[in-house]
C-alpha cells in the first residue's frame, strides 16, 4: 500500500463508498482510478486489482456508450477480516431483452467488439445483472482476492442528496448469536451532522449485545442523545418461525414483500432516537418463504412499484435495492434503502 494514501482518498470512499455520474470517457476513467486507489488502500494485490480495473472500465464504458443517467457506486465490502471492492452500476438506458446473448462475447449494439459484459463476468469474483427493456440495467459486481464469500442475505445502498459530500442515511447488518438483524437510520436533516448521527447509530448497533429489536432500539435511543438524533428501525428475520420482528422510531418505511407481490407495511412509531419517543413497541409480521424485508428512508417515495420489472425478486439484495433506488429515489434528500431475504 502507498504510505499516506488515506489522506488523499476522496471523502467516504474507504467507508460508505462514492457515487459517480458516468456520462463521458473522462468520468469513466475517474471511476476506474478511484477503484484502483480503494483496492490499494485495502491491501488488495496488484493481480486482483488488475481484474478490478477491467471490471470497472468495462462497466463504466457500457454506461458511457449505452446508458441514460448512468451512475456507479464504488465501495469496499468486508467479511470477517477480509475486504474486497464492489461496484453497483445503474442506468435508465434501453435495457436488454436477452441477457445471456448480451453477456456472450461478440454481441454489440454500438459497433464495438462486444466483449464488455463477458469481461465483467470473467474477471469478477461475483456478479449479478438485471435488465428490463425500456427501464434500464442494474449491475452489481465484486472482486476479491482468494475465495469469494457466500452471497449476502441482506444489502443496502445510501446516496447523499445533490450537493452534499456525505449521506445522512446509514444501514448495518449483523448475524449475532443466531439473530439476523438489520438497521436503517436516517440522521435528522442532512449534511455532516446528519451523517454523524447515522454513523453513531451504526456503531452502537454493531456493539450492542444480541437482543430483540425493541431492546436494540432502546439502546440506540439512550446513546444518541449527544447527536442531532435519527429516525431508525431494527428488524430481525426469523425464517424458521416464519416471522419478522421490527421496532422503529421515526419516519422509516418498512415492507414485507411476499413472492406473489403482496405488500405488508411495518410500523415505526413517531419520534427521534436520542431525543423524543413515546412508549416503544415491537411488532411481529408473517414472513413467508422467499419473502423480502425492505426498509427505506423518506429519500425514497413510498409509492414504489415492481411493475414492469419481471423476475427482479429472484436477484440479489444489492440489485433489488439498486433497482428500487432508481425507481423511487429522490435527489432532494439523502436516500437509504436496505433489502433482506428471508431465505
Amino acid at each position: 500500500m502507498s504510505g499516506g494514501a488515506v489522506a488523499s482518498l476522496p471523502e467516504g470512499l474507504l467507508d460508505e463508498g462514492l457515487w459517480f455520474r458516468v456520462e463521458a470517457a473522462a468520468s469513466a476513467a475517474a471511476v476506474r482510478r478511484a477503484a484502483e486507489r480503494l483496492a490499494d488502500e485495502l491491501g488488495i494485490p496488484e493481480r486482483t486489482t488488475a481484474d478490478l480495473s477491467i471490471v470497472v472500465a468495462e462497466a463504466a464504458g457500457n454506461l458511457v456508450k449505452h446508458a441514460d443517467e448512468g451512475v456507479m457506486l464504488v465501495r469496499p465490502v468486508r467479511v470477517d477480516d477480509r475486504a474486497g471492492v464492489e461496484i453497483v452500476a445503474i442506468d435508465r438506458g434501453p435495457g436488454m431483452a436477452d441477457i445471456p446473448r448480451s453477456v456472450g462475447d461478440g454481441h454489440s449494439t454500438a459497433g464495438t467488439l462486444g466483449i464488455g459484459l463477458g469481461a465483467i463476468v470473467r474477471q469478477s469474483s461475483w456478479y449479478d445483472l438485471y435488465s428490463a427493456p425500456g427501464r434500464g440495467t442494474v449491475l452489481a459486481a465484486q472482486v476479491w482476492e482468494g475465495k469469494t464469500p457466500e452471497p449476502a442475505w441482506a444489502a443496502g445502498l445510501t446516496r447523499p442528496m445533490t450537493g452534499e459530500p456525505v449521506s445522512g442515511d446509514a444501514y448495518a447488518i449483523r448475524d449475532l448469536d443466531g439473530r439476523k438483524q438489520v438497521l436503517l437510520a436516517d440522521g435528522l436533516g442532512h449534511g455532516r451532522l446528519a451523517h454523524v448521527a447515522a454513523q453513531e447509530a451504526v456503531r452502537v448497533f454493531r456493539s450492542t449485545p444480541a437482543g430483540p429489536p425493541l431492546a436494540v432500539v432502546e439502546a440506540l435511543h439512550r446513546t444518541l442523545n449527544h447527536t442531532r438524533g435519527a429516525a431508525l428501525a431494527v428488524a430481525e428475520l426469523d425464517p424458521a418461525r416464519g416471522v419478522v420482528r421490527c421496532s422503529g422510531l421515526g419516519n422509516i418505511s418498512g415492507t414485507v414483500l411476499s413472492p406473489d407481490g403482496t405488500r405488508r407495511g411495518m410500523v415505526s412509531l413517531p419520534g427521534i432516537a436520542g431525543h423524543q419517543k413515546r412508549q416503544l413497541r415491537e411488532y411481529d409480521y408473517p414472513l413467508p418463504p422467499g419473502a423480502l424485508v425492505i426498509m427505506h428512508s423518506d429519500g425514497l417515495v413510498d409509492r414504489w412499484t415492481l411493475q414492469g420489472q419481471f423476475g427482479l425478486l429472484d436477484h440479489s439484495p444489492q440489485v433489488i435495492a439498486a433497482s428500487l433506488l432508481r425507481e423511487a429515489g429522490t435527489r432532494r434528500d439523502d436516500a437509504g434503502i436496505l433489502v433482506a431475504k428471508a431465505s
